[in-house]
């Protein structure tokens, strides 16, 4: 893997490139640092070795002496607000109290009919070859990717327009995204709750990844349903979940609206 530090448009993995965008590029954070030994140390329980680039001499050479120093590192506390990626328009930034999963009608269905989110190598039940060579995987992700299941920050719009990609067979466009938008369902956990599951890794890229199943009656905090979706998963949702259901009309006007706008209930959840 290369890790490339720099000022992109936001921090993603694609084809063996971990690219790390800096906040406030050149500066390297404390946090950031902390993600990048996160990447390496997951990295290399995987067998695989990075290499780091960056066109800035000082930040390189301040993310090799924290990655000397890394036991210091890896106790930094994560930020209430995580400002890499700022597309967001209304929190401009990443909040870090909850993390979600978001997914089809028809994936959610299948999941309410187990009462575990899984893994795409437990849930689709194939050989991880099929997996790795299927159209989807177009950042080409290694076989260990498809162990887990993969988590954004709760505010993120990231996994809508995944379900959107998915649902058109091509990238959304901004019609797609705004007067086309079709929400998913999203899975909302607690951030530190979730970082408790004998399964969680943090890999330095997502908040935080579980490998091969959480049961939902256990972690689950709320499960947000558009309500245009309610009469296609209600009755498959069980009874020990049923309390922790939100139905939401999406009466938004684009992807960023939704998800402001679900990200509130949860938080107003959070308060009761």
């Amino acid at each position: 893997m290369l890790i490339r530090i720099g000022d992109f448009d936001c921090t993603e993995v694609w084809d063996g490139v971990f690219y790390k965008k800096l906040s406030d590029y050149p500066r390297v954070s404390d946090w950031e640092i902390r993600n990048i030994i996160e990447f390496i140390e997951y990295e290399r329980m995987h067998g695989r070795r990075c290499d780091i680039e960056c066109d800035d001499e000082g930040a390189l050479q301040a993310v090799l002496r924290g990655i000397e120093h890394k036991e210091e590192f890896l106790s930094v506390p994560r930020p209430k607000l995580i400002t890499e990626c700022t597309a967001c328009p209304q929190r401009k930034g990443c909040v870090t109290e909850y993390v979600c999963h978001t997914t089809s009608c028809e994936n959610a269905v299948k999941i309410f009919r187990c009462g575990s989110l899984l893994s795409a190598l437990n849930a689709r039940r194939v050989p991880v070859e099929v997996l790795m060579n299927e159209s989807r995987n177009a950042a080409h992700d290694p076989a260990d990717y498809f162990e887990y299941i993969m988590f954004a920050w709760g505010n993120c719009q990231a996994g809508d327009r995944l379900v959107m990609e998915r649902m058109l067979e091509r990238a959304p466009d901004e019609n797609d995204l705004s007067a086309g938008f079709r929400p998913g369902v999203r899975f909302y956990f607690r951030y530190e709750r979730l970082a408790a599951h004998p399964n969680a890794v943090r890999d330095g890229f997502l908040p935080l990844k579980v490998r091969d199943e959480i049961v939902l009656r256990d972690w689950v905090f709320r499960i947000v349903i558009p309500e245009q979706l309610r009469p296609a998963l209600e009755p498959h949702i069980p009874e020990d979940l049923a309390d922790r259901v939100i139905y939401v009309g999406s009466d938004c006007r684009d992807i960023w609206d939704w998800s402001e706008k679900v990200y509130r209930l949860i938080e107003e959840c959070g308060g009761e």
